[in-house]
């Protein structure tokens, strides 16, 4: 359809590409994403004018185009990785990266970022192992004869399985065939190890007998999987794990537990009744024991190995090993947190066990304080109340576990709590809440003194919303 000659004048308007890039927001845009990335914004944010219905002077039309452009390169940056503030309560929240590093952790990833003696042993100068400080850490903790640091937790399994019961039978509770985050499940693993998974028991129920009657002359190895992110109750029944101790040793097969979320330290206290001790399962007899480091270990993401030496040496001596072995800013940062369990000063440091030991008075006390200081501002349209409630211990780590806590409920005159949420997230940093009964509800178990100010600033801009479509000036 040909354009009329009012069209052709306002096309006339739209600027050049290289008018675009020469403008701030062009010239922005190539200082943080290159040229190649400025010159593709420009000309999408051109053909996308030229498709709609546009009116006005080259000045205004210019202006809009720089208004989109820097539309889309914030939408840009706010897809990459941020700090972000969790207000939701849930203290190891796997969207969030699971724990907060301590002090001492990052500090050690900045010091280890440069050059490093991560494979030099500055005594000989030669060529040292790679990770022994952190390893040697592990296996004190732990209580074992060695330990081994992997990328994370599945490769730690998957590692394992492969080096000590490839082309073997693998027996395991049907209760603990369990379905881990992202679709890791545990017969994948044993598939994938090389080893052949030999169901016992059932979902249940599952005897010392069950497993006495499995054997066969392709059994290596016995797997104790504990289930992290969910419970079974009722009739239930599995062999104590002592005594599954005595009947693997008895029938010269290893036993592996895959002791998931991996606690360092005894933590009933904080309700935490059933997750096993790792030192306790070594002390049990347990030939190897796998577990998380950025779950109740409260570190980076990484898989620890620990048990029998002659073990972790065929673990280490494994193919395999050299494409899951972790680098240099894992072994720092490991040997960082690690160190705080050596010196019994984990629930001050690591922020994770800070949060799961922290008391509900103490949180109270914040709570309170928060809110009073922002009624000294006397805004109308936002309200904020107090409330007893609960607090998640989250990374599929203890399923049911309820942390009592005090939380702030907002609301808003004009907003809804959607409109809210979105709202919070927009933020910089973002702040991440969650939604209860149409309410937005803030839990000072997961918030900082230093989110405080943070998240009291975007309240404030909050009340000079009247409604959604309003930005705060």
């Amino acid at each position: 359809m040909p354009r009329n000659a009012s069209t052709k004048e306002q096309l006339r308007g739209i600027p050049s590409v290289d008018e675009v890039l020469r403008t701030d927001v062009g010239m922005q845009i190539e200082r943080e994403r290159g040229r190649d990335t400025a010159l593709r914004m420009a000309r999408e944010t051109i053909s996308e004018l030229r498709e709609t219905d546009f009116d006005g002077s080259r000045e205004n039309i210019s202006r809009a185009i720089e208004a989109e452009l820097l539309r889309k390169l914030e939408a840009k940056a706010r897809k990459g990785l941020q700090r972000a503030i969790n207000a939701t309560g849930v203290i190891i929240h796997t969207n969030l990266g699971r724990s907060p590093l301590s002090e001492n952790a990052v500090r050690a990833i900045l010091n280890a970022a440069g050059y490093c003696n991560v494979e030099l042993d500055l005594e000989t100068g030669e060529r040292g192992r790679r990770g022994l400080s952190a390893e040697t850490l592990l296996e004190e903790i732990a209580g074992a004869e060695d330990g081994l640091i992997v990328n994370n937790c599945a490769a730690a399994a998957l590692l394992t399985l492969s080096a000590l019961a490839a082309g073997g039978e693998v027996l395991v509770s049907r209760g603990e065939l369990v379905e881990i985050g992202g679709d890791f499940r545990i017969p994948d693993v044993l598939e994938r190890s090389g080893s052949r998974l030999r169901e016992v028991g059932t979902t249940n129920r599952t005897k010392l007998a069950d497993y006495e009657r499995a054997i066969s002359g392709d059994t290596k190895a016995v797997l104790r999987v504990h289930p992290s992110n969910y419970r079974i109750t009722g009739f239930t029944e599995k062999p104590a794990l002592t005594d599954l101790v005595r009947f693997a040793h008895k029938n010269d097969l290893i036993l592996i537990e895959d002791a998931g979320s991996g606690a360092l330290m005894d933590l009933s206290a904080f309700g935490l009744i059933d997750e096993p001790v790792i030192r306790d399962s070594i002390e049990a007899g347990v030939d190897i024991v796998t577990f998380s480091g950025d779950k109740l270990v409260g570190g980076v993401q990484a898989g620890m190995i620990v048990g029998r030496k002659s073990l972790i040496r065929e673990i280490r001596g494994n193919p395999l090993y050299r494409a899951v072995r972790a680098d240099k800013l894992i072994y720092a940062a490991v040997e960082a947190t690690l160190r705080s369990f050596a010196r019994d000063s984990a629930l001050e440091e690591i922020p994770t066990l800070r949060m799961l030991s922290i008391s509900p008075g103490e949180i109270k006390a914040r709570a309170d304080s928060f809110k009073s200081r922002f009624e000294e501002h006397k805004r109308e349209n936002v309200k904020l109340s107090l409330e007893p409630g609960f607090s998640a211990v989250g990374g599929g780590t203890g399923p049911g576990v309820e942390l009592p806590t005090q939380l702030i409920s907002l609301s808003h005159d004009e907003m809804s709590a959607k409109d809210i949420a979105a709202y919070f997230r927009s933020q910089s940093p973002p702040i991440i809440t969650r939604i209860a009964d149409g309410r937005i509800i803030l839990d000072f178990r997961t918030i900082t003194d230093e989110d405080e100010e943070v998240l009291m600033d975007a309240i404030l801009k909050l009340t000079v919303i009247d409604s959604p479509q309003q930005s705060p000036a």
